[in-house]
């Protein structure tokens, strides 16, 4: 870049960033439920008076805007610092699940502790930040670790974050009152508190960052180099990721989980072509200040009720589109092997795979049992018998057979949906965590039945053909957007986190507009079989199940024939690109006919299929029965658990799921650090 050159975008970055947010603050300062004339403004800035118009621009707007405009500049600043640190440019906040760790932290201090605001909230959720990062990291692998490794283990401890903080928030509503917003990111301040609380601690995290800025472009020419040089890689190493996590629990702290600014920011200066982390580091500031008030502005642009949209959600609605471009923009980056195999499980003898089904299969018979038997009001396994096949008691047989049993069978065929579609898209991918949550599926088909919900003249009995058509879009957009480059999985499964990403935060948009209840939205968005009737079970699921799943088992050997890798798969004359097409929308449906019925159950579709491949190995003949009974066991059981654990209290069946399921993979990613992408 010559200097002239130089200088000139220095000019725009800076002037221009300047002038911009500016205009913007300008914007912000003009918006609200009461018009206030310009002049009023500025004279409530500058020439205050005991006046409402006054007092309302000076301690409740002013506060806002300066709250958004710190809270942005940290957030890009935090960005910076992990993308340099872990060499992933898509390293951020929320992409490495550092929001979700301090935000639960920041919940359960709330619910246990009631220590949530000032410095304790600070701390509370820096450590809550701080512990999710060193998992991430160690999850990732933390000698190799590659974006894609390192961005899907933020995506599973994000989902076991969210399941948690959810649980929190269903069962202690009181103690989390007014947290649900806020845990969507809000910039709303009723004081200068926020401002004056994070002021010092913002100022003292960027004066940190610019104080290790030469180390940091050091490190960026490789640690062997930094080490020769003279720089102790380890220290600086520990010292980035610790502001980086406090810059982010700041934000937290006080105006909530806000992400993507930390992705958007750093890279619109890295396209400017700088590349000093001094500049970088203040040019992201500035920028992440006027992407994050620019988003509030929109927010209220969108709403002219001012009924409040989270500002987290139209961060996510912007950022997500911007981490597609970005993948597809370095879709030629090194991310990944292209043409690798699926992971293998451990094959256990043969004649404990011969016994595998059976006993599967008699345990899912009596979880059925089980679940008749135990509830509110408990039945002994000697009424369940005479219910079920004498017709006794007319109020046994009413309980057993028309509320638990369905919901029970509901949860199982969901879960054997579930599992299927996991089992395709770990095929198809080659990938052992991709499932419908990875592909944007599930979000997809969360975003299209919400919708049919919100438009009040629909009846609810077409919900899932919304989520249908909602998994159906998401499908076709995370295709278009993969072939050029072949479908190669490592993109596919990031362009799937993108979308996932823009379906969560339409979702969010979707849930404040509505004025859903935060107990009843959470519990849906957690996936739930509470009150699953024979209604569901048959005209949503039984279809899906006779028709779909006998499909699914004639193709099984396309399945394992790509999960051998792309040379492997045109060597035996398979067509690649077409098969995995079709297989991908095969697992898409598949997955919908379930969100359609439970809700967004996630960790299914990931568990079933890889214990499956633990029992049996990668290429079983038994492999997708197995998967297929592993799948309806274990929503089973979480629906048996989630009546049980806190009678009378329920807890949705997603979030034992979750509970369950995301310590296992976790343990099992840490384990064995051998997948590839």
């Amino acid at each position: 870049m010559s200097k002239q050159s130089y200088i000139g975008r220095t000019v725009l970055t800076f002037g221009g960033g300047t002038v911009l947010l500016l205009l913007l603050l300008f914007i912000h300062m003009n918006q609200g439920s009461v018009s206030i004339a310009p002049s009023t403004i500025f004279n409530a800035i500058f020439m205050p008076e005991d006046q409402l118009e006054h007092h309302t621009v000076r301690y409740l707007r002013m506060p806002r805007a300066i709250i958004g405009i710190l809270a942005g500049g940290a957030l890009a600043v935090s960005g910076v610092l992990l993308q340099t640190i872990t060499k992933n440019p898509l390293a951020s906040a929320s992409t490495l699940g550092i929001h979700s760790g301090s935000y639960f932290a920041v919940v359960f201090a709330s619910v246990f502790i009631s220590a949530a605001s000032g410095w304790s909230g600070l701390l509370v959720a820096f450590l809550g930040g701080m512990i999710t990062a060193v998992l991430v990291y160690t999850l990732a692998g933390v000698a190799n670790a590659n974006p894609v490794k390192m961005v899907l283990a933020g995506m599973v401890i994000t989902m076991m974050f969210s399941a948690f903080t959810s649980l929190l928030q269903i069962f202690f509503e009181n103690e989390t009152a007014g947290l649900f917003l806020w845990g969507s990111g809000t910039l709303v301040q009723n004081n200068w508190e926020g401002v004056q609380f994070s002021l010092p601690f913002i100022t003292i995290g960027l004066i940190g960052s610019l104080l290790i800025a030469k180390s940091l472009d050091l490190f960026q020419l490789g640690e062997e180099v930094a080490t020769g040089l003279g720089q102790k890689v380890q220290r600086t190493r520990i010292i980035t990721v610790l502001l980086a996590v406090f810059l982010a629990s700041v934000t937290v702290s006080v105006v909530g989980p806000i992400g993507f600014v930390g992705l958007i920011a750093p890279h619109l200066i890295k396209l400017l072509g700088f590349q000093k982390h001094y500049v970088v580091i203040l040019g992201s500031f500035l920028w992440g200040a006027v992407v994050l008030l620019g988003a509030d502005v929109l927010a209220r642009v969108l709403d002219p009720t001012f009924s409040e949209l989270p500002v987290g959600a139209i961060t996510a609605f912007i950022g997500a589109p911007w981490l597609i471009w970005l993948i597809m923009n370095k879709q030629n980056k090194k991310y990944g092997s292209k043409d690798t195999g699926i992971l293998a499980g451990s094959i256990n003898s043969l004649a404990m795979q011969k016994w595998i089904i059976p006993i599967l299969s008699v345990f899912a018979i009596s979880i059925v049992f089980v679940g008749i038997s135990t509830g509110n009001n408990g039945i002994q396994l000697v009424q369940t018998f005479q219910a079920i096949f004498l017709n006794n008691d007319e109020f046994t047989k009413n309980m057993a057979l028309d509320l638990r049993l369905p919901r029970l069978l509901v949860a199982a065929t969901s879960g054997v949906l579930l599992a299927i579609s996991g089992y395709i898209f770990q095929g198809v991918l080659r990938n052992p965590l991709a499932d419908p949550s990875v592909i944007g599926i599930t979000s997809g088909a969360g975003v299209g039945a919400l919708t049919f919900l919100y438009i009040g003249s629909i009846s609810a009995v077409w919900v899932p053909l919304g989520a249908f058509i909602g998994a159906l879009i998401a499908f076709l957009v995370v295709m278009l957007l993969a072939y050029r480059a072949e479908f190669q999985p490592a993109l596919l499964a990031l362009l799937g986190i993108g979308i996932s990403a823009f379906g969560s935060a339409v979702i969010q948009i979707i849930v404040v507009r509505s004025d859903m209840a935060v107990a009843s939205a959470l519990t849906w968005l957690s996936g739930t079989t509470y009150a699953k009737t024979w209604t569901e079970l048959t005209y949503y699921l039984v279809g899906p199940l006779i028709i779909l799943v006998p499909i699914v088992y004639l193709v099984s050997d396309r399945i394992h024939t790509l999960a051998l890798g792309d040379d492997t798969a045109k060597g035996l004359g398979l067509s690649v690109l077409k098969t995995r097409f079709y297989l991908a929308l095969l697992a898409s449906v598949v997955a919908a006919a379930s969100v359609a019925t439970v809700g967004t159950i996630g960790f299914v579709g990931l568990i079933a299929p890889h214990v499956a491949r633990l029992l049996l190995g990668p290429a079983h003949k038994h492999l997708f029965f197995t998967t297929a009974l592993l799948g309806g066991v274990i929503l089973m059981v979480a629906d048996v658990l989630s009546r049980t654990l806190l009678v009378p209290k329920e807890i949705p069946s997603g979030i034992i799921v979750a509970i369950i399921g995301a310590p296992y993979f976790l343990w099992l990613m840490n384990r064995s650090n051998k997948w590839k992408m």
